[in-house]
C-alpha cells in the first residue's frame, strides 16, 4: 500500500489565490495574452459567432497573414481585450455574428461560455464581459461577384 495522497480536483480561486497572489511554494502569475486566448476560443465555439474583430482588425490580420503565409497565433485573440489584476479579469470583446442569429442571446451564451472558461482554466473571477457586435456576416458575403473584365 502506498501513502500516497492524489487530489482529484483542481482548486478554484474560491479556495486559495491566484492571479498574480503568493501561494504555497510560490506565485502564480497569469498573462493577459492567456486570458485573451481562452476568451478567443471560448467565444468561437458559440454558433452564431462569424469572425472576431473590428474591420480594420480583421483586414490587417489578413493582410499579416498573406505576408507571412501562414495563420498566426495572435489571431485567436483577435477582437479581444483585457485586463488581468491578482484575482479578477475584465474582457471586451468584438464580434461579427451571423445573419439571423438573435443577438442579445448570442451575446449572453457567449458571456457565459467565456466566464466559465476563463474561471475554469485560470481561477480568476471575471467580473465583466463587454461585448461590441461591429457587423454581421450575410450569407453572400462569401461569393465573390462574377464579372466580365473591364478591359481585354
Amino acid at each position: 500500500m502506498s501513502d500516497v495522497k492524489s487530489e482529484g480536483k483542481v482548486p478554484t480561486a474560491r479556495e486559495g489565490t491566484r492571479g498574480g497572489g503568493r501561494e504555497e511554494g510560490g506565485q502564480t502569475n497569469i498573462a493577459d495574452g492567456v486570458v485573451a486566448k481562452i476568451t478567443g476560443m471560448a467565444a468561437r465555439e458559440i454558433g452564431g459567432v462569424h469572425a472576431m474583430g473590428g474591420g480594420t482588425a480583421r483586414a490587417v490580420g489578413a493582410v499579416r497573414d498573406a505576408v507571412t503565409r501562414s495563420s498566426d497565433a495572435g489571431a485567436v485573440s483577435r477582437g479581444v481585450s483585457v485586463e488581468v489584476g491578482e484575482r479578477q479579469a475584465a474582457v471586451d470583446i468584438d464580434l461579427v455574428v451571423e445573419y439571423g442569429a438573435a443577438i442579445q442571446d448570442l451575446a449572453s451564451a457567449v458571456r457565459r461560455n467565456v466566464s466559465q472558461a476563463v474561471e475554469r482554466m485560470t481561477g480568476l473571477e471575471v467580473t465583466e464581459i463587454n461585448i461590441n457586435v461591429d457587423d454581421i456576416h450575410l450569407p453572400d458575403d462569401d461569393e465573390e461577384p462574377e464579372s466580365e473584365p473591364r478591359v481585354q
